[in-house]
């Protein structure tokens, strides 16, 4: 845990930011509110640590940013940190004699990830698997460095002495914080440009069910002439070649034989 002012903030900060006198200054009006916060009234010790506050609310927002891009909107991770900062106000004692953002840092990063457990999930985990992921994290990090490659599932859960199964769960969840958008381009084109369209067939589905008990029912000449007319594609005059029959008698035959089906499934 960082020691001095400068050593917490400096993390906090991003690069562009050169005001170290500022930042002494921050640290010297902190510590004397606290110290008269520390022997005001009520209502006088609540106006100090509201000063507290507002004297430290950039480097809370500080934190804030690095938390940014994964999902939740820059305004909520700045009213996150800011709660995390009234904590760390109304929590810390002066009188151990530690640097307050030695303590109201790590106040606001737990705070902030509270709320990405809690409501960064786009996609929500079971409790286990959300809690295990930080620790996976965490892990792959340490054994990268030990291993010079990226850790194995098998050799972070033996790390963590953790299921194995339970591991490859937390790392399956990587991405739930921000889903990739179904748009966005991959290899060359969206997704979405790979799905297949509506097979027209679904449509027919329950009527071909429904038939096909009817059709068992008809005699072999009766199937035979649907079997050549719808399947075969073979025209009147083939069929009534093939059962020895007239083109006329096989168009009334073909009638007959509809009509009777229509009937049938109007009645079922």
């Amino acid at each position: 845990m960082p020691s001095t002012y400068a050593d917490a903030v400096l993390p906090a900060l991003d690069s562009r930011t050169s005001e170290g006198s500022l930042d002494e200054g921050r640290a010297a009006e902190t510590a004397r509110l606290f110290a008269l916060a520390r022997t005001a009234p009520a209502g006088e010790r609540e106006q100090l640590e509201n000063e507290i506050i507002a004297t430290n609310l950039r480097v809370a927002h500080a934190i804030a940013r690095s938390y940014r891009n994964r999902g939740i909107a820059d305004d909520d991770l700045d009213q996150v940190a800011g709660l995390g900062l009234v904590k760390a106000v109304r929590g810390f004692d002066p009188t151990l004699g530690h640097d307050f953002l030695a303590f109201a840092v790590p106040t606001v990063r737990g705070e902030l990830r509270r709320h990405f457990r809690d409501a960064g999930w786009a996609i929500r985990p079971p409790r286990p698997v959300q809690e295990t992921q930080a620790k996976v994290t965490a892990a792959q990090a340490v054994l990268a460095q030990e291993l010079g490659r990226a850790p194995r599932p098998a050799e972070l859960a033996e790390h963590l002495g953790l299921p194995h199964d339970l591991v490859v769960d937390a790392l399956g969840a990587s991405g739930l914080f921000q889903p990739v958008s179904l748009d966005v381009p991959g290899d060359g084109a969206s997704p979405t440009d790979t799905w297949g369209e509506v097979d027209p067939a679904y449509a027919l589905t329950e009527d071909l069910v429904s038939l096909s008990p009817l059709v068992h029912e008809l005699t072999d000449r009766e199937r035979r002439i649907i079997e050549l007319r719808y399947f075969a594609d073979a025209t009147q005059a083939q069929i009534g070649a093939e059962l020895g029959v007239s083109q006329e008698q096989v168009s009334r035959l073909l009638s007959q034989i509809l009509g009777r089906l229509r009937r049938q499934l109007a009645a079922a």
